[in-house]
């Protein structure tokens, strides 16, 4: 059965892996860099948006993470992080997604004077805006949001007490982000010890510039999710006979233990971290039995959606509406939000009688 991007669209869907200063619309961008006295490359708004997906499509991630200068620049004050929170949601909620985690590094958001504190306050504010103003629209989203510590700085001790000082206001994990290579999860093991004793969930940026060691290092440091995760691949043997793969020790560990990947399969082909739709990593893992997610990343640098994503596995990877239906019941069930809210949430996305039927290898 042919699966229509409309069709997806009218799905609930559930993202858990979408930065904050990714998802900007252009039009926006333009708008604060004027208040602000910020440079952007062009003004003309379709030229921009242009600008950020193709500096962006370099193979690179770290020229990826450049255009991040244009974004986060224009985002300095408590008013720009309301605003562009609220449309972040607006613009989710018009996709079909149901409930989103959003995520963000507020040291990135203080040349304007504003503290680490006042940056997460504001975005809080915008995402609750943007949840009532989905709703006089007649959409319902919920959302969460990831403080992310920059693996290059010094502050992950920092900011994983701002994240417990938050936890019950709507900061809902911790997460760190930035460059992987030479900057492993493992040198910041007093941050993720004090997060763990807390009883605080935490997600990893790993296994997308870096190989499989970097999902190892971020198992050790107790990551619940993995941001995108797709390099853990490489610890699953395929042999030359085209017989059954056979997993590794840390593969197995993270399907046994339902370590989810948060994959991203547009900005992964825009990093280098996979050449095509048809042959990203994403399928064999589900297809192995991963508790596999598909998330927007930056939808702005890759100029997507959810839905988008799922449309462009369902076109090039031959993915089922089955598929679609799983991954998005597996993020429903890895929500960093507490039982009784997920068990909502999950009944939210499986619309009746149309649970997955695939196999038990599509477990979540």
């Amino acid at each position: 059965m042919t699966v229509t991007f409309e069709q997806i669209v009218a799905l609930p869907k559930v993202v858990l892996h979408d930065h904050l200063d990714g998802g900007v619309r252009a039009a926006t961008v333009v708008d604060l860099a004027a208040q602000a006295g910020h440079t952007l490359p062009t003004t003309d708004v379709d030229a921009l948006a242009d600008w950020f997906h193709q500096q962006a499509t370099s193979g690179s991630l770290e020229a990826y993470i450049d255009t991040f200068v244009h974004t986060a620049g224009v985002m300095q004050t408590a008013d720009a992080l309301r605003r562009v929170a609220r449309e972040a949601v607006e613009d989710l909620a018009a996709d079909g997604v149901v409930y989103a985690e959003e995520r963000f590094a507020p040291e990135l958001h203080q040349s304007g004077g504003l503290s680490l504190q006042q940056a997460v306050d504001a975005v809080l504010e915008g995402l609750r805006a943007g949840e009532e103003s989905a709703a006089a629209q007649g959409r319902t989203i919920r959302t969460g949001l990831l403080v992310c510590a920059m693996r290059q700085s010094d502050r992950a001790d920092e900011v994983a007490a701002l994240v417990l000082a938050n936890r019950d206001r709507g900061v809902v994990g911790f997460d760190i982000a930035g460059p992987e290579s030479g900057f492993p999860a493992s040198a910041l093991g007093a941050a993720f010890a004090q997060l763990r004793a807390a009883r605080m969930p935490v997600t990893v940026h790993a296994g997308e510039a870096a190989g499989a060691e970097s999902v190892d290092q971020a198992v050790d440091v107790g990551a619940l999710r993995l941001g995108h995760g797709v390099r853990l691949v490489d610890d699953v043997h395929v042999p030359d006979d085209g017989g059954e793969p056979r997993l590794g020790r840390l593969a197995h560990w993270v399907r046994d233990r339902r370590i989810a990947l948060e994959v991203c399969p547009s900005s992964n082909l825009q990093t280098g971290a996979a050449t095509s739709v048809a042959t990203h990593p994403v399928t064999t893992l589900l297809r192995l039995g991963f508790a596999v997610t598909v998330n927007t990343d930056n939808r702005l640098q890759s100029r997507t959606s959810l839905s988008r994503e799922l449309h462009l596995l369902v076109t090039e990877a031959g993915w089922t509406l089955d598929d679609v239906r799983t991954v998005t019941l597996t993020a429903a069930r890895h929500a960093f939000v507490h039982e009784d809210e997920r068990q909502h949430l999950i009944d939210r996305v499986i619309l009746p009688g149309h649970a997955p039927t695939g196999t038990g290898r599509h477990r979540a």
